[in-house]
């Protein structure tokens, strides 16, 4: 039985050291007047545009350049979520309007999407 947990030990030590410690992903702490924006982002945005704006299967990340202000402009946040948009940069397919989405609660979306885009390093 001790040569059984000693294998098993040793199994153990090598699997880490041959694949290294886990990392977890990056978290980035969101100011209190954020978190309104955070929590409609993820209800609203998170299942095309992924947790941490990485994007997923079903849309493109935000943390692109592509979404820097200086290319897609707050107001490409608006109309895309509101009005849809065309498929330009990806494969995705057209973005529909999003269900339930109204102008005030892009309100609280776009600053939050905007300063984790700043801590993400993307402007």
């Amino acid at each position: 039985m001790k040569q059984l947990v000693n294998l098993t030990c040793l199994a153990v030590i090598s699997m880490w050291t041959i694949s290294g410690p886990t990392i977890a992903a990056e978290t980035i702490e969101i100011p209190f007047n954020l978190a309104k924006g955070q929590v409609l982002y993820e209800k609203y945005c998170s299942s095309c545009h992924g947790m941490q704006l990485d994007g997923t299967d079903e849309g493109p990340p935000l943390v692109h350049p592509f979404y820097k202000p200086s290319h897609h402009g707050d107001k490409s946040f608006y109309r895309a979520a509101l009005q849809g948009t065309k498929q330009h940069h990806w494969n995705f397919g057209d973005m529909k309007p999003v269900e339930g989405m109204t102008r005030k609660k892009m309100d609280s979306i776009v600053p939050y999407v905007r300063y984790y885009q700043q801590q993400k390093k993307l402007f």
